[in-house]
């Protein structure tokens, strides 16, 4: 055997026997924490979800730290602190509260939102093609949105001249939806009247203010703690015949009238692939901000039957669901 035979046959062995050595090495399993005010299960798996779709499977490849603080906004802080000192990778803040939360504690950790209502003007962002900082995510475009969806009541309601709103004021990012519905309320001529909730008892007591106030319709700005009570809002609403606009479908499936909203489970099951480029080396600063692409508009025909509306067949025709 000739000595190039010789060395090309022990190189062979070489690379083999480190072959098989890495395999032999455990794989390195991700770590990540995932920050929330509330739990909501199909938000949580679609973010789940998305990471299946991407290849990791929690227990084997991944393992997700999930934080939840009950609705008690003061847990949030200890939480996030929590998730920084157990050194995850990155953590997935969903929520303006926990967004706000997560951006206090670290200032290095990489930061995934799977929804904002403005991530600039909230200050998580210096822009969204370079958000400059160790934040990025998904955008709702919730502004925007909501004003649509004062401009679809008038469209239902054409007399309509007062909606009752009911917002939660420790969601910063409500407040700006809140400036736009507004504006888009004084443009068509209608008022509004703004009820602040943050804890089911809060609720009773907006309940028994709209109820003397005699609006035309409801409208409940999004936030992780109504997504809690749909059945007690919408129960609110059938009981007064008050038409109610929403931002996400369970409210009409519960017997709302209508909503307009981008998908959540889209946004959350894309955030997955903000999670999936950090973990591969990718920085949150050159990582730009994405916007929701897919917005449903789902009517309660039976709801409106009910409430003896009319409604105009051009917006049936724009509706993604019509539920009888």
């Amino acid at each position: 055997m000739t000595p190039s035979r010789r060395a090309f046959i022990a190189a062979g062995i070489a690379a083999a026997l480190a072959s098989r050595a890495a395999e032999a090495q455990p794989r390195k399993v991700a770590r990540i924490g995932y920050l929330r005010l509330l739990a909501f299960a199909p938000n949580d798996e679609a973010f789940r979800k998305g990471l299946r779709e991407l290849g990791y499977v929690e227990g084997q490849n991944i393992q997700v730290e999930y934080r939840y603080a009950g609705n008690d906004i003061a847990r949030l802080a200890a939480m996030a602190a929590d998730l920084v000192d157990a050194k995850v990778e990155l953590i997935v803040a969903g929520g303006t509260q926990a967004i706000v939360a997560a951006k206090q504690a670290t200032a290095t950790i990489p930061i995934v939102f799977p929804v904002t209502f403005d991530p600039v003007a909230s200050g998580f962002v210096a822009s969204v093609a370079r958000p400059g900082g160790n934040l990025t995510g998904m955008d709702a475009l919730n502004p925007v949105v909501t004003a649509k969806r004062v401009e679809l009541l008038k469209e239902v309601i054409p007399g309509i001249a007062r909606i009752a709103v009911f917002r939660n004021p420790t969601n910063p990012g409500s407040m700006l939806a809140l400036r736009q519905t507004e504006v888009a309320a004084k443009r068509l001529g209608i008022g509004l009247g703004t009820l602040q909730v943050q804890t089911p008892e809060q609720l009773e007591d907006a309940f028994a203010a709209a109820a003397k106030a005699r609006p035309d319709a409801i409208m409940v700005i999004s936030d992780n703690f109504f997504q809690t009570q749909v059945r007690r809002i919408v129960q609110f609403a059938v009981k007064l015949n008050l038409p109610g606009m929403f931002d996400t479908r369970d409210f009409v499936e519960a017997g709302g009238l209508m909503s307009y909203g981008a998908d959540l489970g889209d946004l959350y099951r894309r955030a997955a692939g903000f999670a999936d480029k950090i973990l591969k080396g990718a920085k949150p600063a050159d990582l730009p901000v994405e916007q929701a692409t897919k917005f449903d508009l789902v009517i309660n025909r039976k709801t409106a039957k009910a409430l003896r509306l009319t409604l105009p067949q051009s917006l049936l025709m724009r509706a993604d669901q019509i539920i009888d």
